[in-house]
């Protein structure tokens, strides 16, 4: 499935993932690893190229993340980030001490654009810098190929032994020639030709699940997001009716998006599969009342959903295979190796325990979710459906200030729609991620020359390419002042309108 590999080796850069993303985009096969990967496995995976990351630490401190020397002799092209580009310099004789003056944010950089690595990039380039040391003095054999005022080696390189190592971080989209950087590298110095394609990827994946799955009965928890979604089409153009797929309706998504994954999974969509619809909404109203305080209500909802999981599972009988819509990130973020672990995903070892299946399928675990969303594309499911944004596993749940109830989602359902309407009416493409939460506070109004007391409305917009950080979205005021007017208007029960211009951090996307 995949000829090419460049490896990452995480040394607790908070951009491990990105620079994966970003080399994948260049169609060259990229996997994150820890960085205490052994030497003799990286013979064995043979990568035709290895990045290092950034990190926190600094490389003089006795308990800082190193790697053996020996992996300088592999003759494998080798581009070390940040902490990576230090630890470098000093495994290989360089200096590196604290720099006089820290830089971080958007630094000019006077490049050298006879370097590999830098070709087609500017002389003079906006890179993203954070940090605190810096290289003082290139090891031996190393000549420098960018500078700042304040930042002797902002990169350097030894082409003869093909190391490459820049201070500043090429990955994130504030360095604005990063890309080129990257596939400079990939293509320039590893000598890759790109052979990662996602027309190949989902005719490969086809076939291995066919292999795998022989004349077996799969399973599958559709929840209608892009992930499970795409993993469901995937197994369904593989095994067509040997797969059963339930989806679960706790009356916490979006505004129709029930009916809509049931118009195309159901018995009248496109799809050869079993499709079973369970409408939980009571059920899961009914757990939720009276509960206020947010983790309690993530996991009230996903217990219930496994519950009732379990229960429609147990009435299909015992099945061979169960399949997750597990991504690559989620695999890393609930830790690789010695990792730290980010945040611990259902999909990532919390199975159901009475559930009899043998085995599990994850077709998509080494997908980004862009990658994820290129496959939906490649397997022809609606646009709708494939550019649907990120939607947390508790739904409107999390949405909701304090309480849920029936009558909150209804409110919270209509004010987003009206929402997303007028976003798309007034032709904004760029936001990130953007919705409707409903807060707890009630306040005084006047509609109609009556005093109302009603919820007031939260809309949410943020631009982000990695959802570490983010900042709020720009969107125009009378954009804003449409939705608002609809909203109040149109929507029982509220009175005000807010919107939220909290970047991340210190606030989050969501709202609990």
């Amino acid at each position: 499935m995949k000829k090419e590999l460049v490896i990452v080796l995480d040394f607790g850069g908070q951009y491990n993932q990105l620079i994966a993303r970003r080399i994948r985009e260049c169609n060259v096969y990229c996997e994150v690893h820890p960085y205490t990967l052994g030497l003799e496995e990286i013979r064995d995976m043979n990568p035709k190229g290895i990045v290092f990351t950034g990190g926190p630490n600094s490389v003089y401190a006795e308990e800082s993340p190193r790697y053996q020397k020996e992996i300088f002799d592999l003759g494998i092209p080798i581009l070390g980030i940040c902490y990576g580009s230090q630890l470098m310099a000093y495994m290989l004789g360089g200096t590196v001490k604290t720099a006089p003056v820290s830089e971080f944010g958007k630094t000019e950089v006077d490049i050298d654009r006879s370097s590999f690595l830098f070709g087609d990039v500017e002389s003079k380039s906006i890179c993203w810098m954070s940090h605190t040391d810096y290289i003082a003095e290139a090891p031996a054999g190393f000549t420098v190929t960018a500078t700042t005022p304040v930042c002797p080696v902002a990169a350097m390189e030894c082409p003869e032994r093909k190391l490459y190592a820049t201070q500043f971080h090429p990955e994130v989209m504030h360095t604005v020639e990063g890309s080129k950087m990257l596939y400079n590298f990939v293509y320039k110095v590893c000598g890759c030709h790109g052979d990662w394609q996602m027309s190949s990827f989902v005719d490969d994946t086809i076939h291995s699940i066919r292999e795998t799955v022989g004349s077996g009965k799969v399973l599958c928890a559709l929840s209608g997001g892009v992930d499970s979604s795409v993993a469901a089409v995937l197994l369904s153009k593989a095994i067509g009716r040997q797969l059963t797929c339930v989806f679960v309706d706790h009356g916490l998504l979006r505004k129709n998006e029930g009916d809509e994954v049931e118009e195309v999974f159901g018995p009248d969509g496109p799809y050869d599969l079993n499709f079973v619809r369970v409408n939980a909404q009571e059920r899961f109203y009914g757990k939720l009342a009276g509960v206020t305080e947010p983790e309690e209500k993530r996991k009230i909802i996903g217990e219930e959903f496994i519950r009732v999981f379990e229960e429609e599972a147990q009435k299909i009988g015992a099945v061979d295979f169960l399949v997750q819509g597990t991504i690559y990130p989620d695999v890393i973020e609930s830790g690789l190796g010695k990792s730290a672990v980010i945040k611990s995903h259902h999909n990532v070892g919390g199975l159901p325990d009475c559930v009899d299946f043998k085995e599990i399928i994850e077709p998509l675990r080494l997908l980004f979710k862009d990658e994820v969303r290129r496959a939906g594309r490649e397997l022809g499911i609606p646009e709708y459906l494939v550019s649907r944004q990120p939607f947390p596993g508790p739904g409107l749940g999390i949405r909701i200030i304090g309480e849920v109830t029936a009558e909150k989602v209804k409110i919270v359902q209509d004010a987003d729609f009206i929402y997303r309407e007028e976003i798309a009416r007034a032709g904004i493409k760029d936001l990130g991620q953007y919705f409707a939460a409903l807060t707890n506070m009630r306040s005084v109004g006047v509609m109609g020359d009556e005093r109302t007391y009603d919820y007031a409305v939260a809309l949410r917009a943020v631009n982000t390419s990695d959802f570490m950080t983010a900042e709020c979205s720009d969107i125009p005021f009378e954009v804003l002042q449409k939705v608002m007017n609809r909203i109040i208007n149109e929507v029982k029960g509220v009175n005000r309108v807010m919107y939220d211009l909290t970047s991340k951090p210190p606030g989050t996307i969501e709202f609990e």
